[in-house]
């Protein structure tokens, strides 16, 4: 029968917990992603810009590879398909579509898909485009068509369903109204089916005008701040890769809780984690034979009879006055469960009564969710005014899953911001803070250390002045992480050597000494001695000498009786002696031993002395 202490979890456990809310281990996923990349193939993408820089369909096939190797690493069971219209040849299922070219099915990336887009960019694959490809006239429509049908011939469940098309045309039928007019439709069946159709148009001369015939086509923006966004062309590698991975990336929810205000006013909203710790993926235990993955399977039998333990066999008890308590699963589970998940108002506090000291783990973000609630977004939206304007926080009583503890919650407001290009940096809502219970607050003893004169103080704060820049955290990448991602995509891709990482977190040494000139030395001269020298290894103490200035004073010998070690056998006090005391002993009665440890010293004495 197990013990009650198996059911509750340790500070490790806990630990592990919070990691799961931040990464979202508890969500299950109904199904697979899957991204469909539609590529024009016309002549017009095969021109390469100003001053040597890459063409728009070199950008792309950078793009995809990119996605490719991102998905390998963090969702490797998502579906990818690369197709190409606006082609000479045509290669489709059934060949049914003419000028419609499927580089890759709807399938999970792999090393192979890797390498075969590698063989699409710079100058090469451009050559090897115009052989195998070529290009021809151009039918969105018949493309679209196309997709429709990769969709529809996948079994497996998707959860999420996105099509990106990468062009330089903003007419790609040149006019004619009839494939106009087939290619809307075609983009309307794929919307009612859940496909969500983004366009990622790139620079050209003359501009890019959307409004000409791609408005109607794609989807409506998530939000409203990305309607600017989808008028504007990408002319920059970069900017074309944060547009794909801005929408690549599907916002997940950490959970889906209700935020009550009072008696019958109720909020949905949703908790994201808006960064996330990278760390290495876990192993995988493979079959040496066939190099699939094993599953592990545990089963509990009876140490009595060996039989099979079902689940409803095994119990739960708790010693308590010396009588085992049983108590069934769902007894534990009621006894667990302190209320229903969500969010409880509790008052408003001033913003100065929330101090540095109170953070004790990552925050989370909270958002309304207006599909599962009308009126969401405008109350919270409220909400969040009220208290930007009145610099308060929200207190809540917070339970993110069922069978969690509460926990009480800051929820601090956060405006929105957005850059030079109207792009948003951060967006508007609360930051969840976790607030420390009375037992998080220990007193400690500072260690006691000579305290600094006002001179060096001030010349400390001028060097920290000097030091000082704007923190991101997606300046710094993970030098560890990035060189294990870098030898694994080595071996896969079959590379000579892994491409060189810069370590970023290493400190620029010429750059900080130009900064700050001579206020290190100035300080090493209010802190340090003149003739202090950090280099130099510090001179060895000197052992006490004694008045001749001798060898210094030997400890005297302690010699014991065996009446005295006889006391020590019978009082069971003989272990309070030193080793060099009880191998004296041993010595000074002849009593062999097997070994030179205390224990054994003591064993042999006391067969000895104690018989």
């Amino acid at each position: 029968m197990a013990e009650w202490n198996t059911y509750y979890r340790n500070e490790d456990e806990e630990e592990d917990l919070e990691e799961e809310e931040q990464t979202g281990g508890d969500y299950k996923a109904t199904g697979r992603d899957s991204l469909v990349f539609l590529v024009d193939a016309s002549k017009e993408m095969f021109i390469k810009g100003e001053d040597g820089e890459p063409s728009n369909f070199d950008m792309t096939m950078q793009v995809v590879r990119s996605v490719y190797t991102s998905k390998i690493i963090s969702s490797y069971r998502d579906l990818v398909a690369l197709v190409f219209y606006g082609t000479k040849e045509s290669k489709n299922p059934r060949n049914s579509f003419k000028h419609v070219y499927v580089y890759h099915d709807l399938d999970e990336p792999g090393a192979q898909r890797v390498q075969e887009v590698d063989a699409l960019r710079g100058d090469k694959g451009a050559q090897l485009a115009a052989k195998t490809l070529g290009s021809g006239e151009a039918s969105l429509g018949d493309a679209l068509w196309c997709c429709a049908n990769l969709y529809s011939d996948i079994k497996l469940r998707l959860s999420h369903k996105r099509l990106m098309i990468f062009t330089c045309r903003d007419q790609p039928h040149g006019g004619d109204s009839a494939k106009d007019r087939q290619a809307r439709t075609k983009a309307g069946d794929l919307k009612e089916t859940g496909v969500v159709i983004d366009l990622m148009h790139l620079l050209k001369p003359g501009g890019f005008d959307v409004s000409a015939f791609f408005c109607d086509i794609i989807s409506p923006p998530e939000n409203e701040e990305e309607l600017g966004l989808q008028m504007e062309p990408c002319g920059k590698l970069e900017d074309l890769r944060k547009r794909v991975r801005a929408k690549e990336l599907k916002k997940r929810t950490l959970a889906r809780l209700s935020l009550s205000l009072g008696e019958g006013v109720n909020v949905a909203v949703g908790l994201y984690a808006t960064a996330v710790s990278a760390r290495k993926p876990p192993p995988v235990r493979l079959y040496r034979e066939t190099n699939e993955p094993v599953r592990s399977k545990t089963r509990t039998f009876h140490t009595q009879t060996g039989s099979l333990l079902l689940p409803s066999d095994i119990k739960k008890a708790q010693v308590y006055a010396k009588k085992q308590i049983v108590m069934e699963r769902d007894e534990v589970d009621a006894i667990k469960k302190f209320d229903d998940p969500g969010l409880v108002l509790i008052g408003f506090k001033p913003m100065e009564k929330l101090k540095l000291h109170h953070h004790i783990r990552p925050s989370v973000f909270l958002y309304p969710e207006e599909e599962e609630v009308k009126g969401s977004a405008c109350l919270f939206t409220a909400l969040l005014k009220r208290c930007s304007d009145r610099s308060v926080f929200a207190l809540c009583r917070c339970i993110p899953r069922r069978n969690l503890p509460p926990r009480f919650v800051a929820l601090v407001p956060q405006k929105e911001e957005v850059d030079e290009a109207n792009a948003q940096i951060s967006p508007a809502g609360f930051n969840v803070i976790y607030l420390p219970f009375a037992d998080d607050f220990r007193t400690l003893d500072p260690p006691r250390c000579p305290y600094a004169s006002q001179m060096q103080v001030n010349k400390m704060k001028e060097i920290i002045s000097k030091l000082r820049f704007k923190y991101r955290s997606d300046a710094f990448e993970n030098p560890v992480i990035q060189k294990h991602f870098r030898n694994l995509e080595a071996l896969a891709l079959d590379m000579v050597a892994p491409e060189e990482i810069e370590d970023l977190i290493m400190p620029k040494v010429e750059q900080i000494d130009q900064r700050l000139g001579p206020l290190v030395q100035e300080f090493k001269d209010l802190v340090y001695p003149a003739d202090y020298n950090p280099e130099t290894k510090p001179a060895a103490k000197r052992k006490t000498a004694d008045a001749g200035g001798g060898a210094s004073e030997k400890k005297p010998k302690v010699e014991l009786t065996e009446d005295e070690l006889r006391a020590h056998v019978l009082n069971g006090t003989l272990g309070k002696l030193t080793v060099p005391v009880l191998k004296d002993a041993c010595k000074q009665f002849g009593v062999r031993t097997t070994g030179t440890k205390k224990q054994e010293l003591m064993d042999a004495l006391t067969s000895r002395l104690g018989s």
